[in-house]
């Protein structure tokens, strides 16, 4: 008996072992088939040739993409967010790598509040946000109009580039940028010419970061230029409390198609886990 559950022992063991890698994998797949599930239905209902949302759809049609050009609402809403979202990715750019550079290479006094604070709207609920900046925004005129939409956009979406920004400069060597400088070149020279080809992964994947995060964000647009320059959030917003169509499902499947490609590209161009490192 001894001998025969010696040898029924091992068997058992190698029985557990098979099946604890394939517990693994249902495991997660069924956890991506529960990210993906509101996807997929958004995707389905798209092509529904129902005058109103239901699921599951009774046939199946392109109308919902052929209309989209024609509704008149979504383009001028993507007009506004992609005019509001290329100034954001440039200014929030410019400050997000400075103000890297500045904490990343320097010693101040105020060095660790100075972080705090650009990470701060991270923290802070967008709402809370959004409400002081109409309040603050109000006296001055800056509510319905682009330099509103753009100085907020731009409080939320800094953190996201200084954040790659400093992983990628916590993590590059410093001692090209000391060689450059021996050999006479200026400030500038060192940063455009050595600094910034070690960092632009992290800076390329924080400005297509901003980017989206800009033209997808609706607390603050709507709160802030609601009435005068609504975004394409905002009307997406306006056109369900309305309608109750397929046209909302195509414009989804669109927004989600493009930063797909975005993504692709930023992989194959340099490696989005590179990027985000």
């Amino acid at each position: 008996m001894t001998a025969v559950a010696a040898n029924t022992a091992p068997a058992v063991f190698q029985k557990r072992r098979r099946v604890g890698p394939i517990l693994f994998k249902i495991l997660v797949t069924l956890l991506y088939l529960f990210l993906l599930a509101p996807l997929i239905v958004v995707v389905i209902i798209s092509f529904q040739s129902n005058q109103y949302l239901s699921f599951p759809p009774e046939g199946f049609t392109l109308k919902w993409y052929a209309a989209l050009p024609h509704q008149r609402t979504f383009v001028q809403g993507a007009k506004v967010s992609v005019i509001v979202a290329v100034f954001v990715t440039v200014i929030v750019l410019i400050l997000g790598v400075s103000a890297a550079l500045a904490i990343n290479r320097y010693n101040f006094k105020l060095k660790g509040l100075m972080q705090t604070l650009f990470m701060a709207p991270l923290l802070v609920p967008s709402i809370v946000l959004a409400l002081g900046m109409v309040l603050l925004f109000t006296p001055i005129g800056l509510t319905n109009s682009y330099p509103g939409i753009i100085i907020g956009h731009v409080a939320i979406t800094i953190p996201y580039v200084m954040r790659t920004t400093l992983m990628s400069l916590s993590t590059s060597d410093t001692s090209c940028e000391d060689a450059a400088k021996i050999l006479g070149a200026s400030p500038w020279q060192v940063f455009s010419k050595v600094t910034l080809p070690i960092i632009q992964p992290g800076v390329i994947a924080g400005g297509v970061i901003a980017f989206i995060v800009s033209f997808d964000e609706a607390v603050i647009s709507l709160f802030v230029a609601e009435s005068g320059l609504p975004t394409l959030p905002v009307q997406v917003l306006r056109y369900v409390e309305n309608s109750a169509d397929a046209a909302v499902a195509a414009l989804s499947v669109v927004l989600i198609a493009i930063s797909m490609v975005v993504v692709i590209i930023v992989e194959r161009v340099m490696g989005l886990q590179r990027a985000l490192q």
